[in-house]
């Protein structure tokens, strides 16, 4: 009898350690944080190719999906460009990586721990003070 192989439409989501993370954005990958703007400007990864895409909203009821997501991320990265997507602590990240790799997006990794663990390992930040 043959055996019947099933395949999962789910695309396999990588994650890389902040260690890891720090020398792909060093090199070749973007970093897509996708934190609010609020907590992007209270501090973020220190790199020259970083973009800030919310991937939720905070609102009176909760957090809430931004419809535009994959838009906003289509309108300044290609699907063939190396991204880090980042958030919090790791698990905004996850689902917008989910998002863009069931998009199409071929090079999608999400840093595990998110800017915390970053924070933690005394890994350059960036604080943008508003005067």
């Amino acid at each position: 009898m043959g055996s019947i192989e099933i395949q999962s439409s789910e695309p396999e989501i990588v994650t890389v350690d902040v260690l890891a993370a720090k020398s792909l954005i060093q090199t070749t990958h973007v970093y897509l944080d996708v934190r609010t703007a609020e907590e992007f400007q209270k501090g973020h990864v220190d790199s020259d190719k970083i973009i800030n895409i919310a991937y939720m909203f905070n609102t009176p009821e909760g957090r809430v999906k931004n419809p535009d997501f994959l838009k906003e991320v289509l309108s300044l990265c290609k699907k063939e460009d190396h991204l880090i997507v980042g958030c919090q602590s790791g698990v905004r990240s996850v689902y917008a990586t989910v998002d863009l790799l069931a998009e199409g997006f071929k090079d999608v990794s999400n840093m595990g721990g998110g800017y915390l663990d970053w924070v933690k390992k005394e890994f350059p930040v960036k604080i943008h003070v508003t005067k």
